[in-house]
């Protein structure tokens, strides 16, 4: 097998989080692999800041981002910025991961210029076009261009043939999540630990973590699980609630001036994936609109409920390592008293985590290596 250029597009932190394994593993192998890291920065500093905890820095990188942009604005500003990467170089094969604009204009401006997709965490499926709004669409049409679909599960490999993509195409590794996990080092979380330490902010046993920013969260959504987690608050006082507040000014503002009262609520920037890593294993109790996470908290064995109506990460529900709550109010104040009410002891989740056992690169490596094999020898 000659050389392989290989080149890797992402643009936010939980796509750098899940291919920095990757790309670390086929790194490892100069004699085959030339990867090149094309960063559209999607989220600008959240994928930089966590590039550098990896030890990687983009070859490319895009800033395509401008205020106020509409979705039509951002995947013509994305799509014209790869459309010049790839008539300045010549690549053998393009990975993306999940289910952004990033993805799927990267997945297009591949498939355009002739060149194999290779979609890492493929297969997920809500089957709502609006929930999650508008990753669903993204990918599924990412599927259609996709010459290896590399799913975590076997419910993604079903979703994926139910959908007549060809079996020989699918290959189920476990999701790279996990792989991420197990990179991190002791050393790395005792700093992680100095950090709150430093801040004023108590890590014990009675510790709430809560994210909230997906975009179908927005208006009245993110009003009703503001007043669910107020109650909370209100009402277990003894309880620390983190909540790392994401840039969007629909999210931020309403967050800061209905919460930033209480003194049992630390809002923070956006955590640098060890510290968020840091806050999981610790946790008593997460809350949580993210897909990352409810992929990353059954290894600690942390209660999540997720605040979404429809999740495509079916296997955590299944296997009872997550809940759906949505933007119930009273379906997030019940089950969140239920555990917060009794010890960290007693609400720790037994169940092994759904979603791999950290050898996810190593498989995508091998696979890769006998797609080209293949190839060389047609």
């Amino acid at each position: 097998m000659n050389k392989k250029n290989i080149l890797v597009v992402f643009g936010t932190r939980p796509e750098v989080i899940k291919l920095a394994p990757v790309i670390i593993e086929l790194r490892k192998y100069p004699q085959k692999y030339n990867v090149v890291i094309c960063n559209t920065e999607q989220q600008k500093e959240l994928s930089n800041q966590t590039l550098a905890y990896f030890d990687l820095k983009a070859d490319i990188n895009l800033d395509v981002m401008r205020p106020d942009q509409t979705l039509i604005g951002v995947q013509t500003r994305i799509l014209s910025a790869l459309d010049r990467v790839y008539s300045e170089n010549n690549f053998d094969a393009t990975i993306v991961q999940g289910d952004t604009m990033t993805v799927l204009c990267g997945a297009l401006a591949s498939f355009y210029n002739k060149i194999p997709v290779f979609h890492v965490e493929a297969g997920l499926r809500s089957y709502d076009i609006y929930e999650p709004f508008p990753e669903e669409v993204m990918r599924q049409m990412t599927t259609r261009v996709a010459e290896l679909n590399f799913a975590p599960t076997e419910k993604n490999r079903q979703a994926l043939l139910k959908e007549n993509i060809d079996d020989a195409k699918i290959h189920v590794v476990g999701n790279t999540v996990i792989d991420a996990l197990f990179c991190l080092s002791d050393e790395t979380l005792k700093t992680a630990e100095k950090f709150y330490i430093s801040n004023g902010i108590n890590i014990d046993d009675k510790l709430v973590l809560i994210t909230a920013h997906r975009r179908e969260n927005h208006g009245e959504r993110i009003d009703r699980i503001i007043d669910a987690i107020k109650y909370l608050v209100e009402k277990f006082t003894d309880h620390t609630f983190i909540i790392p507040v994401h840039p969007n000014p629909n999210v931020k503002i309403k967050i800061h001036e209905r919460l930033g009262e209480y003194n049992n609520v630390k809002l923070l920037t956006p955590l640098d994936y060890p510290y968020l890593v840091y806050l999981m294993k610790n946790a008593k109790l997460i809350l949580t609109d993210s897909g990352g996470i409810q992929e990353e908290a059954p290894s600690f064995g942390c209660p999540t409920l997720v605040m979404r109506y429809e999740t495509e990460r079916q296997e955590g529900i299944d296997a009872g390592v997550s809940t759906l709550v949505g933007a119930d109010y009273e379906k997030i104040i019940s089950l969140s008293e239920k555990i917060l009410s009794d010890t960290w002891e007693n609400t720790r989740l037994k169940a092994t985590n759904p979603y791999g056992d950290g050898t996810s690169a190593k498989q995508i490596l091998d696979i890769m290596d006998k797609y080209f094999t293949a190839c060389s020898s047609q």
